[in-house]
């Protein structure tokens, strides 16, 4: 079975356990596959890189209740109705 591998750098699951900042740091802020019998079994992500995916999956949210409402009919309010 062929099994695609989505980053650069990949590391077994023997290498994480043995020295995991080691792993962590090999890959220069880029993702990791981490195998598991030559099966990507998770990848590993710097932390800041995981903040901006979610930030990004967190805008695109937004922007589809944004496309969604954008046809919606307005109503008119004062600030001193507020």
């Amino acid at each position: 079975m062929t099994t695609r591998i989505l980053t650069e750098a990949a590391a077994s699951i023997s290498e994480l356990k043995a020295n995991p900042m080691k792993v962590a740091l090999s890959a220069h802020g880029e993702a990791i596959a981490v195998l598991n019998r030559n099966e990507p079994a998770f990848y590993c992500i710097p932390a800041d890189t995981y903040e901006f995916m979610i930030d990004h999956m967190e805008d695109l949210e937004l922007l589809a209740i944004a496309e969604q409402r954008k046809n919606e009919a307005s109503i008119k309010v004062s600030l001193n109705e507020l």
